[in-house]
Parts: structure tokens; C-alpha cells; sequence
């Protein structure tokens, strides 16, 4: 007599419940807050970027690890979404168009060269297209937020976006002392040190970080500001360029304008008339700031150490390079037109 063996039954992932979405906006929420103030103690240290350090923790320590690594995937893309969209109402067009044709030429060149630039490179690499195109939104537009931005179009695998979020973070931060250091020491005005800061770093939080280090005050800091946010600007270009670029490849569908991207739009919009109080736009600001860091947060517990590590030596050296675009080709416009 033979005993038959049961069927194996397939592993089947649990669905979140509304439980398990309540739990993750907590921890999510306390998470931005905690980052915050951390940033609120040390300015250098940008929220998102604490935020996302916080996810790398959790999700890489054993006991707290397994409530916060693959749960609740559509509550972060949610938080993300909804801060890309107020992202908008930082961006007025006044203020982009105020940069005048030398600056608006130096936005525009380092951005298409550092994409176009990364997606070659990639290829001639052999990277994956996904993976490229991750790296080279991040490191053209505005880092982790255009990285999930772009994911959220091309439905990219979780290590990839892990991965190129990682890259454009540590690069990112290394470009705040190295930036206006440089600048400083090859003779630029601070004007020209604003620019470059402003069309070279990869975080919104980064250039702030970087423009303080320069002397000149709030009129530096402004600057690098307008070229960050018109840099900004061109995320909803590139998303869709992206989507295109990926989904035509591969045989993937898509709509070609997520309804995120046209909520920034609308935001770019709605800032640029001039209607909206002063005091709105700076609770909006807050809470921009806020929800992008609770997404980050939820980004970082997708970074499991076991599953990236180790970094395969052509992505360090796209990001490498992707760095130099960015920086050689902005240095060199800046140098010529500012």
C-alpha cells in the first residue's frame, strides 16, 4: 500500500487588510515626524532622506523587520503620489522664468543631457532598461521623488527601485559639501555657485542644504532654489517620456499621463496665478514635506541589505557617471552663460 503525498499548496501573499493600512500610516506618520525633527536639530540632514533612512532600519532589523518590509505597498505609493502632486505648488512659473534664457538653458541642457546621457550609458552597460531609467530620472529631475514617480509608470521591479533610490541618496548627499567646496575653489561668484547647486543635486533637500553653505544669504539660497524647482518642473516630461520609453519596449500598457502627474500640473497651475494666500502655500509646503517623508519611509523598507547586497559594480559606475553628467555639463553652462 502506498500512501499518496498531499498536492503542495502555493504560497498566496495575504492582502492588506484595512487593519494592516491603519498600522502602516501610524508608523508611516511617526516616521516623517521623527525626521522632521531631526532635521529641525540638524538642518543638513534632510527629511526625506532621515525618513528613508528610518525604512532601512526597520526593514533591516530582525524583530521589527517582518511588520514593516512588503506591507501595505498601495498606502506608500498613495502618500507618494498625493506629495508629488502639492510638490506642484512649490514650483511658480514667474519664479522659473525669472532665471531668464542663460538660466533657463542651463536647467534644461543638464537635464536632457544627464537622461539621455544615463539611458545610453546604461545600455551600453548592459543594465536593465527599468534600472536605467529609474537611475537616470533620479539623478536628472529631483532624486527618491522622481525615482517613485517614474516607478509608479513603469512598474519596475521593487530591487531596482530600491537600488536606484539608494544611489541617487548617497550621491546626493556627497554632492552637498563637494558642490559649493568646488565651486568656491575654481573661482565662481555666488551666483554661479547657486546655479550649479541648483542644477546638479539630485534632492530638493540636498540644494537647500548645499545653497546654505554658501555665503550670500537669502538671495543664493533663492536662486539655487528656482533652478531646483524648474528642474522640478520637467518631472512631468520626463514621467512620461519614461512610461513610453519602458511600456513600448516590453509590450507593457499604460495611461500615457497618470492622473498624478496631471495633479502636479494642476498644482504648477494654481501657484502660478498668485491666488493662493501665503500662509496656504506654507501649511501646503509642510505637509509636502511631510507625506514625501512618510513615502520615503515606506520606500526605505523595500531596501532588505540580503536582497541588494552586493551592488553589482556597473550600477555604482552608471550612478558614477550619471553624477558627472549632471555636474560637468551644468559647471560647463554655468562657466559660459552666468
Amino acid at each position: 500500500m502506498t500512501l499518496e503525498r498531499p498536492l503542495a499548496v502555493p504560497f498566496v501573499a495575504r492582502m492588506p487588510s484595512r487593519a494592516d493600512h491603519a498600522r502602516r500610516l501610524v508608523i508611516a506618520s511617526a516616521a516623517a515626524v521623527v525626521a522632521l525633527m531631526v532635521n529641525s536639530a540638524v538642518p543638513l540632514l534632510g527629511p526625506l532622506l532621515v525618513a528613508l533612512l528610518l525604512g532601512v532600519a526597520a526593514a533591516n532589523t530582525p524583530v521589527v523587520g517582518r511588520y514593516v518590509v512588503d506591507v501595505s505597498p498601495r498606502l506608500d505609493k498613495f502618500l507618494l503620489r498625493a506629495g508629488v502632486v502639492l510638490l506642484g505648488l512649490r514650483v511658480a512659473l514667474d519664479d522659473v522664468l525669472a532665471l531668464g534664457l542663460p538660466g533657463l538653458t542651463v536647467v534644461l541642457t543638464t537635464v536632457i543631457a544627464t537622461y539621455a546621457g544615463t539611458q545610453l550609458l546604461g545600455r551600453a552597460l548592459g543594465l536593465p532598461r527599468d534600472l536605467t531609467t529609474l537611475v537616470a530620472a533620479g539623478f536628472s529631475i529631483c532624486g527618491a521623488a522622481a525615482v517613485a514617480a517614474v516607478e509608479s509608470s513603469i512598474g519596475a521591479k521593487t530591487k531596482d527601485v530600491a537600488l536606484a533610490i539608494a544611489l541617487v541618496t548617497v550621491f546626493g548627499t556627497a554632492m552637498i559639501g563637494l558642490v559649493p567646496g568646488l565651486g568656491h575653489l575654481l573661482g565662481l561668484t555666488d551666483e554661479q555657485t547657486a546655479v550649479w547647486v541648483g542644477a546638479s543635486i539630485h534632492e530638493v533637500a540636498q540644494v537647500l542644504a548645499a545653497a546654505s553653505l554658501i555665503s550670500g544669504g537669502a538671495a543664493v539660497l533663492a536662486v539655487a532654489t528656482s533652478v531646483k524647482l524648474a528642474r522640478v518642473l520637467l518631472l512631468a516630461p520626463v514621467q512620461i517620456v519614461s512610461g513610453r520609453l519602458c511600456r513600448g519596449a516590453d509590450g507593457r500598457s499604460g495611461p500615457l499621463v497618470p492622473l498624478f502627474v496631471v495633479g502636479f500640473l494642476v498644482a504648477v497651475g494654481v501657484r502660478s496665478t498668485g491666488w493662493v494666500p501665503g500662509a496656504a502655500l506654507s501649511a501646503a509646503g509642510s505637509l509636502t514635506t511631510f507625506l514625501l517623508s512618510a513615502a520615503m519611509f515606506g520606500l526605505g523598507t523595500t531596501v532588505v541589505a540580503r536582497r541588494l547586497w552586493p551592488v553589482p559594480l556597473r550600477v555604482l559606475a552608471l550612478a558614477c557617471l550619471s553624477t558627472g553628467i549632471a555636474a560637468g555639463v551644468s559647471l560647463a553652462l554655468v562657466v559660459a552663460l552666468v
